[in-house]
């Protein structure tokens, strides 16, 4: 059983890392399976829309992998980490309300091939410092007006 961190009603992992613009992280054999985070969703609603970048395209950290819509907002999906996308979810673009449902299992985006995942991996915040979670949730939430 995973180590989960539960902060009002939503859950972060353990076993995952997280960027401030709200994706999840999980090292996986030298690349990084890389989704929305549990509060993103919610806060956005039913997830109707889902753009990414195309296979073989490279992302730069805090730059756009792709965008996603709700019935209520559209927003930028943040690359976490620098590198190239190896694979997207085709089930996830078909149906994109699998975000909603299972947000870090079937709502995964995409997997990328680093290029400095050491280094990146310091500006992530690590699942299990819910400290540091708890704080960065309360800013979010502040400046969302949530």
């Amino acid at each position: 059983m995973r180590g989960m961190v539960k902060i009002n009603g939503n859950e972060f992992p353990e076993d995952l890392y997280y960027h401030r613009d709200h994706m999840w992280v999980k090292v996986e054999d030298g690349k990084v399976r890389v989704g929305y985070n549990d509060w993103a969703q919610e806060a956005a609603g039913k997830l109707v829309n889902l753009n990414t970048r195309r296979v073989g395209r490279s992302v730069k950290a805090g730059k756009t992998l792709g965008t996603v819509e709700s019935g209520k907002w559209v927003g930028p999906l943040k690359a976490p980490v620098s590198g190239k996308i190896v694979e997207i979810n085709e089930e996830v673009l078909k149906k994109p309300s699998l975000i909603n449902e299972d947000p870090y299992g079937r709502g995964w985006i995409a997997v990328i091939e680093p290029t400095a995942l050491e280094a990146e991996l310091k500006d992530l915040i690590k699942g299990s410092d819910k400290v540091t979670l708890e704080a960065w949730l309360k800013e979010e939430k502040a400046k969302h007006g949530v």
